[in-house]
């Protein structure tokens, strides 16, 4: 009997000890497996014979151990180690490490996996998928690029396939404004020659009178329905104005930027082309001696200067220039001018000018006007008119040159027509943390706008993955938007993960639920781009753990060898 169980427990030690080898070799095996945890044998006794049972102590002997004759051991568990392993930069963006406990979501034929093993890859749909081609899980963004949490999907890059651009709705300026200047007192003053609604040059014209009734004071005939009157090469304060045509009839048959019949009409297009904004002053009528008279707003950027050059008809017949003009005053006053563009939420550029005017000098500071003027405003177009006028507004510094208050600082732009969104709103910003505009004298007036917040049209070039595993996408025209966000799950009893190969994991009865959290809560990590996570396994302590198995599995090899020879000697002293 004694023999036979010791044969047995030899027998029961060399299994356990060869399945110890078989863990520790499986750990040998991936230690260059991305993201791999070791495992660690650990061993039990099997069962034991009592051979006698322990007594406690008597007043005449005292007490006895109980025997017991243990019969094996077994493999009692293996245990995995999810310690964190070391990590290599790998400069590969898709490439993503866990600085903690959490794990990546996948899935897997529809089936969800869970994984350490962050060596990633762009499949042809431009989604994150791991070496089988397990679809990453992550938050997906709404169309303002805002995360949306509480929904996995699966993580989508669209590498070259995705387009942004960003409406302007911010312009910040930045300069100087000379206090030392002169206060406006009048802008340009600009009037025609006399028209007549009569051949004899007797009764001066009005606004409502017809522009084919019109003459001038020679008897010629000014205006044919059909005309097409050409504004070329208008300027206001030094830069040249783009050209705009108007046709003379009740309807629009040749694409003009506008049309009209009656001399208001005709008023009313030029007031459009040269931005005169009526709001503060100026306009252009008809004075009771029959001139079209242009008076323009204050500020030597606003002065305006429009010959009989600049206003031509299509007709060959005489006249091609059907009225003369002449300058009767100059506009006065410190200004400053500055163009910017803007981008529409398509992209297209908007460009825009900017004239700032000194106003009026106090004993509390200085107070300026700003004009902001486009020709990419799409509502006069519509409206059948044109008005290159966006809005005005006040800007007032303090005695030390310092901006105190502005008014009207928003102005909106129409792109009714363009597919882009309208009406958009720009507001122009005079002081920033990075930058001001001031009033001082001693300093010339410079305005110039350094940053904004629209841009064109842009590809996107790259990305990277943030700790918090949000993905940051690179576009062309320099703009970083979010385009997703990766979370982990985190379990309560992580060792009862069950592995189904390929480094995955899945759920037990045992492991508990997986919680989504993101990247840097509960726990979960960090994550830590352009980096994979190397196996844990030590290998110095598995060749001391190989070592002890192999030793172990000897010395029951021992036992059985010698248990076998006994029972040799005893057959033969049967013999």
């Amino acid at each position: 009997m004694g023999l036979t169980t010791a044969l047995y427990t030899s027998l029961s030690g060399m299994s356990a000890n060869s399945k110890a080898i078989s863990v520790t070799g499986n750990n040998i095996a991936n230690i260059n497996t991305t993201g791999f945890k070791a495992s660690r044998a650990s061993f039990e006794t099997q069962i034991s014979q009592s051979l006698s049972n322990a007594s406690g102590p008597t007043s005449g002997l005292g007490g006895s151990n109980p025997s017991q004759i243990g019969l094996g051991t077994l493999i009692g568990s293996v245990t995995r180690n999810f310690q964190a392993g070391s990590l290599q930069p790998t400069g590969i963006n898709t490439d993503l490490a866990i600085e903690g406990s959490g794990f990546f979501s996948v899935v897997v034929n529809g089936n969800i996996r869970y994984t350490r093993d962050g060596s990633f890859s762009l499949d042809s749909d431009f989604n994150l998928v791991n070496a089988d081609g397990g679809l990453v899980q992550g938050y997906g963004i709404d169309d303002k690029f805002n995360v949306i949490e509480g929904v996995l999907q699966n993580v989508n890059i669209p590498i070259g396939a995705r387009t942004l651009a960003e409406a302007t709705r911010s312009v910040q300026f930045t300069g100087n404004l000379n206090a030392g200047g002169d206060v406006t007192t009048t802008g340009s003053i600009i009037t025609s020659e006399p028209m007549f609604v009569d051949t004899g040059g007797q009764i001066a014209a009005l606004p409502t009178d017809n522009l084919v009734s019109l003459f001038d004071a020679s008897g010629n005939q000014l205006f044919t329905s059909g005309d097409i009157v050409t504004i070329s090469g208008a300027q206001k304060g030094g830069a040249t104005l783009a050209n705009h045509s108007f046709e003379v009839g009740v309807t629009n048959t040749t694409g003009s930027d506008a049309h009209g019949t009656s001399l208001a009409d005709l008023t009313a297009f030029l007031r459009g082309v040269l931005g005169i904004d009526t709001a503060v002053n100026g306009g252009v009528s008809i004075s009771t001696l029959g001139e079209l008279t242009i008076e323009g707003n204050g500020g030597l950027t606003n002065d305006i200067l429009f010959e009989e050059g600049n206003f031509i008809r299509n007709q060959s017949s005489s006249p091609t220039l059907p009225l003369q003009f002449s300058k009767q005053a100059s506009a006065d006053g410190e200004s400053v001018r500055t163009t910017f563009v803007a981008f529409d939420s398509l992209g297209t550029p908007l460009t825009i000018d900017l004239n700032v005017v000194l106003e009026d000098k106090t004993n509390t500071g200085t107070k300026w006007r700003f004009y902001a003027q486009s020709d990419d405003d799409t509502a006069p177009y519509r409206q059948g008119h044109l008005d290159r006028v966006l809005g005005n507004g006040t800007i007032e510094f303090n005695t030390n040159g310092q901006l105190v208050a502005m008014t009207d600082a928003d102005f909106v732009i129409d792109r009714e027509g363009t597919g882009a969104f309208t009406p958009q709103q720009i507001s122009i910003q005079f002081s920033d943390p990075d930058a001001t505009v001031s009033a001082l004298a001693s300093f010339a007036s410079q305005l110039s706008a350094f940053g904004q917040d629209g841009s064109s049209i842009g590809t996107l070039e790259d990305f990277n993955v943030s700790a918090d595993g949000s993905i940051v996408g690179v576009f062309s025209n320099s703009l970083l938007r979010t385009l997703g966000q990766i979370t982990m799950s985190q379990f309560p009893n992580p060792q009862g993960l069950e592995e189904v190969g390929g480094n995955l994991y899945r759920v037990t009865v045992n492991s508990g639920m997986a919680a989504i959290v993101t990247p840097g809560t509960a726990g979960s990590g960090r994550i830590i781009g352009g980096a994979l996570e190397l196996a844990n396994v030590e290998l110095s302590q598995e060749f001391i753990a190989l070592i002890n198995a192999s030793t172990g599995f000897t010395a029951n090899s021992r036992v059985l060898s010698t248990t076998d020879r006994l029972l040799q000697d005893l057959l033969n002293i049967v013999r």
